[in-house]
């Protein structure tokens, strides 16, 4: 099973989403514990994986050897991949 960190950026925005959005996104992260490549997307213009909840993404940096999956960023799928 893989550990889960959070950078500060994707704590704050998963603490400002409703209820029910952040019980989905946090119930997507938790399946990504057990096998996280079932779940994750290889990111084609940046490096990391792209996990899809509805309208939202979750960027992850994943660390196969450490087994760390490192929750990067999260946010609406429309402006997520901005610099």
């Amino acid at each position: 099973m893989y550990e889960l960190k959070f950078d500060k950026k994707a704590t704050d925005f998963l603490n400002k989403l409703p209820g029910e959005i952040k019980e989905r996104i946090w119930n997507k992260i938790r399946q990504c514990k057990e096998n996280p490549f079932r779940f994750l997307e290889h990111l084609e213009d940046m490096p990391g994986f792209k996990l899809r909840v509805g309208d939202y993404r979750v960027i992850i940096d994943v660390y196969i050897n450490a087994k760390i999956l490192h929750i990067l960023k999260i946010g609406y799928r429309k402006n997520i991949y901005e610099k």
